[in-house]
């Protein structure tokens, strides 16, 4: 490995979980059933997916972890999945699952081991090896792509994202700081 082990894997995901958090904080409850396009998720129905998302890659990994993908049954997982992240829950209850499952995939991620991360499995056509880790960075990867689709909807909704408003504060911190020593 290269040094990036178990315990930066779970801290990188719950920095991305966090900000995605955050995200789901800003935006008004009244807008989670807003829809950016014809056949783009809801807010409400991106944060569900987000939260029960990592369940997927926690099914390839823990309890007896896949060697190859020829075979997995990815269906099953995702019908399994499916009644959770079909419901309707409020703004309060999606921020708690977020935080909640966050945590809990961030402990089992932190539990791994370094040569866990090193295994590798092969795909659907029993071929092209990668790392336990490739695909563990994947759960973090995917949430980051939702929640940028999300900061955009923020946007849309006049909601300037959070991390656009921090370097913001950052900037004009930065230009107070020059006039001062001028």
């Amino acid at each position: 490995m290269n040094g990036y082990g178990p315990k930066d894997l779970a801290a990188a995901f719950r920095t991305v979980r966090k900000n995605t958090v955050q995200v789901a904080e800003d935006i008004p409850e009244d807008k989670y059933d807003f829809v950016a396009a014809p056949g783009v998720m809801s807010v409400r129905a991106m944060l569900s997916h987000i939260i029960y998302s990592p369940r997927i890659q926690e099914g390839m990994h823990r309890g007896t972890p896949v060697t190859t993908l020829k075979g997995f049954d990815f269906s099953a997982l995702h019908a399994k999945n499916a009644p959770e992240e079909r419901k309707t829950r409020s703004k309060a209850e999606t921020v708690e699952l977020l935080k909640s499952e966050g945590e809990r995939v961030a402990k089992w991620l932190e539990s791994t081991t370094p040569d866990f991360l090193a295994q590798t499995f092969t795909d659907t056509t029993g071929q092209n090896p990668r790392t336990r880790f490739e695909s563990l960075m994947g759960v973090k990867e995917h949430e980051m792509h939702h929640r940028g689709q999300l900061m955009l909807v923020e946007r849309l909704l006049g909601v300037v994202p959070h991390l656009t408003r921090q370097r913001e504060e950052m900037m004009r911190q930065r230009q107070a700081a020059a006039a001062a020593r001028q």
